[in-house]
């Protein structure tokens, strides 16, 4: 009995231990399994991630990345995923992207070496070369915002050649059709550049300006160029008016001035004789006058002759008439009698002003013809331009211009005051005038300044804003509108004033594009580093 109980209890042990066994390995079978479904989901996750940028949380849902919603944009996840396919696209021998089917091959190039871009496609039956005669080809291009664009193809040398430029940016859907021996062949691929994604709220948290294009009035601008100068109207040179020794300057270059302000003193022997005959004339006049009443009075009473009399009153009026004389002459030298010596003579400002220019030092001598001192009222000034010969019909007295310094940020308004009559013979050019007011004293004589005329206002069929005109490359783009997407349109631009400018080419009446900050959209599509495959 004790021997059944032993070989009971062995049995059990043995199907216990096998049970043990049979748990430990399903256990290390188990996690086997689910490292490599983990490897294989981390493997799907990591070749979808960008093609699933825009499949992130929502706002308000777990994980959401708010960093997401401001610049540094997100790079368009199209054109992630379409770079990624166009690396796996087969290169043929000419570097295009090589199709095939069944044997047959197309090659796709966009060559663009001194000639605008042309696709230029060559055929190829089991890898071998075919007559470009032997196949017939059509490309269909898809844009974002543009009708479908079909190019067909004729032979040239050992390819065909597309019929019309393939314009930039080269971000298309392409679709080729193929026709050989009776048998249709379809390829397709995407190219995508010069593209980004934003979305609305990107747009607003950003401050991206989205606007319409379309008509607009443009001013027609005459950029000139002209210098600041001095007010000749307002500018006088001073010259003593008789010659003489300087005693002392009172005034250098530079210093403001007012009208009867002394500037400088001369002693002048000139002065002094002319004052020295008038102290005698007025000494005449004097002794004149008491003979006059002498013989009035013993004429009336009756003891001298009438002839006495009135040869007194004679002598009188002729002394008077004397001394006069001698004071308009010192009045006309800019003299009067002085208290402080017969000689001394006193220059003064004739205006209100700044002395520009000095050519005066104590002790020098200086004659009756010398320019010593120049003053110029500077409250206004003069802007003179030149206008040339093409443009002179376009300049008119009236005209208003804004005048704008070159070497700091000031700006004015002013109006043509004169046109010159004549054409220089040399320069070709004639000059026009603006008198602006310079009470500020902002502008100085000798400065040079910008000169814009508005010569005539139009309206344009087609314009944008001047804030939404950018450089890539070696284009002149708007970034327009598509959906959730902007992408550079290359554009031929016209006439332009401070706001708006004229579009010849390259966008459409009522596309959209970005305006204000377009600038955050150029930088984004520079940082994606989209590049120009062809």
């Amino acid at each position: 009995m004790q021997i059944k109980n032993k070989q009971r209890i062995a049995i059990m042990v043995v199907i216990g231990i096998a049970v043990i066994l049979g748990v430990l390995i399903l256990k290390t079978e188990k996690p086997s399994d689910l490292a490599s479904e983990h490897a294989d989901h981390a493997g799907h996750t990591e070749t979808s991630m960008e093609t699933a940028a825009d499949e992130r949380p929502k706002h308000g849902e777990a994980g959401h990345n708010h960093e997401k919603d401001h610049l540094p944009l997100v790079t368009d996840a199209h054109e992630q995923q379409h770079s990624s396919q166009a690396k796996e696209l087969v290169k043929g021998p000419h570097g295009g992207k090589l199709f095939t089917q069944d044997g047959y091959g197309v090659e796709v190039t966009i060559f663009e070496q001194n000639v605008a871009p042309e696709f230029r496609v060559y055929t190829y039956q089991d890898g071998r070369p075919l007559d470009p005669d032997a196949s017939s080809i059509h490309i269909q291009l898809e844009r974002l915002g543009s009708e479908p664009q079909t190019f067909n193809f004729s032979k040239e040398n050992d390819y065909l050649r597309g019929n019309a430029v393939v314009v930039e940016p080269h971000s298309f859907e392409v679709n080729i059709t193929a026709k050989h021996k009776n048998k249709t062949y379809q390829f397709n691929y995407d190219q995508v550049e010069a593209r980004v994604k934003i979305t609305d709220k990107q747009l607003k948290l950003n401050s991206i300006e989205v606007l319409t294009a379309g008509p607009a009035k443009i001013k027609t601008t005459l950029h000139l160029q002209g210098e600041v100068k001095l007010n000749a109207d307002k500018r006088v040179y001073i010259v003593p008016r008789v010659g003489g020794v300087v005693e002392s300057v009172a005034a250098n270059a530079g210093d403001k001035v007012h009208k009867g302000q002394v500037l400088a003193s001369i002693s002048s022997q000139s002065i002094a004789d002319i004052r020295s005959e008038l102290l005698a004339a007025q000494k005449r006049v004097e002794l004149a006058r008491s003979t006059y009443k002498r013989e009035k009075q013993l004429w009336e009473e009756k003891i001298s002759a009438e002839q006495d009399y009135l040869q007194a009153q004679n002598d009188l009026q002729s002394a008077e008439i004397n001394t006069a004389r001698i004071k308009q002459k010192l009045g006309s030298l800019g003299a009067g009698v002085s208290s402080k010596g017969l000689a001394k003579y006193e220059i003064r400002s004739p205006i209100d002003g700044v002395v520009t220019s000095k050519n005066i030092s104590q002790g020098k001598v200086v004659s009756e013809f010398e320019n010593i001192f120049e003053v110029a009222d500077l409250s206004s000034v003069w802007v003179e331009m030149n206008i040339y010969a093409k443009d002179i019909n376009t300049v008119k007295v009236g005209q208003q211009v804004t005048i704008k310094a070159t070497a700091f940020d000031a700006k004015a308004l002013g109006t043509i005051a004169y046109m010159g009559a004549f054409v220089g013979a040399e320069s070709r050019t004639a000059m026009a005038r603006v008198v602006l007011n310079n009470s500020s004293r902002t502008w100085l004589p000798g400065l040079p300044v910008n000169i814009d005329l508005i010569s005539d206002e139009v309206e344009v069929p087609l314009a944008v804003s001047i804030e939404g005109i950018q450089t890539l490359r070696d284009w002149t783009v708007v970034f327009g509108r598509y959906g959730e997407f902007f992408e550079a349109r290359p554009i031929l631009l016209g006439r332009r004033d401070e706001s708006h400018a004229e579009v010849l080419q390259g966008f459409n009446a009522g596309d959209k594009y970005a305006a204000g900050n377009s600038f955050l959209i150029k930088a984004d599509i520079g940082k994606a580093g989209a590049t120009h495959d062809h």
